[in-house]
């Protein structure tokens, strides 16, 4: 290794006070393979040109042009060596050199320009998309309905029960319109099934016109709108309960209808129906609580064969048969000039969707719709009570 200091310009002396400064004196083959020329006792050449940036920094520490090393004595000169030498010299060295310390920075490649760069757009972010909030806003016309039962061609008796109220006003406080409809079924094969139905009815409408009809009249807030939903199932509770109460072993299905602007609250049980007609389109609204659409949903039944289960008008939830009453219920935006029709399973089951849509459609009135509705189900067998 003498020999390899004396060529670099350094003495056996310079070895211990070098050790500290190794990388900053010491002079190594360039990266490029180019031998760098040893320092000898002569003028300073001119100072070269700087590498480019992208070099490391080690490399253009050792082209940086040396003081002259001060020379102890005629020993430590050695002739200059051919071009064949240094390169191999060069090769031994480069084996020897460890790679550079941690403490000497190095230039990173540099990186493409913006331009360049393929932009990569973000993951997008999966958030649940939060639901519009029901908006209590006026009609544009005013809210109007029809109501229409009837006993059928087959049955002795009608074990079902209608109600229907409509308030509209014009007055300074610009009050909404308000309307509130029912529909019950009598559970068929139970004692006084007409009873059950026309005692919920009765027990439903007392209770809203005390909770939500007067003190609207009295004093209207729109802030206080969605206390008409929990009034709808707590007077259907009620009416659960005074049906349990008076008709025991009796049962019936309920949808209530509550409609405050263009806000529709509706609770549900049993295989009664409400839809939503719009657009030239109908929508069912409530779920048939019944054992044929539960064999239904778990895929052990199929609509087809629905049809013609001889199980299919059973019950599995109803007023009258548990204390513990769940009902369905929702709060819906209803679309301008839009129609809700509630209706007994005497005429879904006999007249199908899209002609229960085109008659609603086509009548001049909805009391025309439910008569017309009726004489159909009536003319296609009438084989249950159709309201």
């Amino acid at each position: 290794m003498n020999f390899i200091r004396r060529i670099l310009g350094r003495t056996p002396q310079d070895s211990g006070r070098a050790s500290a400064s190794r990388h900053r004196s010491h002079v190594t083959p360039s990266r490029t393979g180019r031998p760098n020329t040893p320092i000898r006792e002569s003028e300073p050449r001119a100072e070269p040109q700087p590498e480019p940036e992208t070099e490391p920094a080690y490399a253009r520490a050792a082209k940086a042009p040396k003081k002259p090393e001060k020379i102890e004595s005629s020993a430590d000169l050695v002739p200059e060596p051919s071009d064949e030498e240094l390169f191999a010299l060069a090769d031994e060295i480069a084996t020897l050199v460890p790679e550079p310390d941690a403490e000497l920075e190095t230039v990173p490649a540099a990186e493409p320009a913006a331009k360049d760069r393929p932009v990569v757009a973000p993951a997008p972010r999966v958030a649940p998309i939060p639901q519009p909030k029901p908006l209590l806003k006026g009609q544009r016309q005013a809210l109007v309905y029809g109501i229409a039962s009837d006993i059928g061609m087959i049955r002795d008796n009608n074990e079902d029960a209608c109600f229907g109220l409509h308030w509209h006003s014009i007055t300074v406080d610009d009050r909404p319109d308000f309307g509130f409809f029912i529909v019950a079924d009598g559970m068929g094969g139970h004692l006084d099934g007409e009873r059950a139905s026309g005692i919920a009815v009765q027990t439903l409408a007392a209770e809203m016109m005390a909770r939500i009809y007067v003190p609207m009249l009295r004093e209207f807030k729109a802030s206080d709108t969605p206390t008409i939903l929990e009034a709808l199932v707590s007077a259907s509770e009620k009416a659960n309960l005074a049906v349990i109460k008076q008709v025991p072993g009796g049962g019936t299905t309920l949808s209530a209808l509550a409609i405050v602007g263009n806000l529709a609250y509706l609770v549900h049980v049993g295989d009664s129906r409400a839809y939503l007609i719009h657009d030239d389109r109908i929508e069912q609204l409530t779920t048939d609580h019944t054992l044929v659409q539960r064999l239904i949903e778990m895929k052990e039944l199929t609509p087809q064969e629905a049809e013609y289960y001889p199980q299919k008008n059973v019950l599995y939830r109803a007023i009258g048969q548990n204390e513990n009453l769940k009902m369905e219920r929702l709060i819906r935006t209803l679309p301008p000039a839009s129609h809700i029709l509630i209706c007994s399973d005497g005429l879904w089951d006999l007249v199908d969707d899209e002609r229960l849509k085109d008659v609603t459609l086509e009548a001049r009135s909805p009391q025309e719709a439910c008569d017309t509705l009726v004489k159909l189900a009536n003319d296609r067998g009438g084989s249950d009570n159709v309201s």
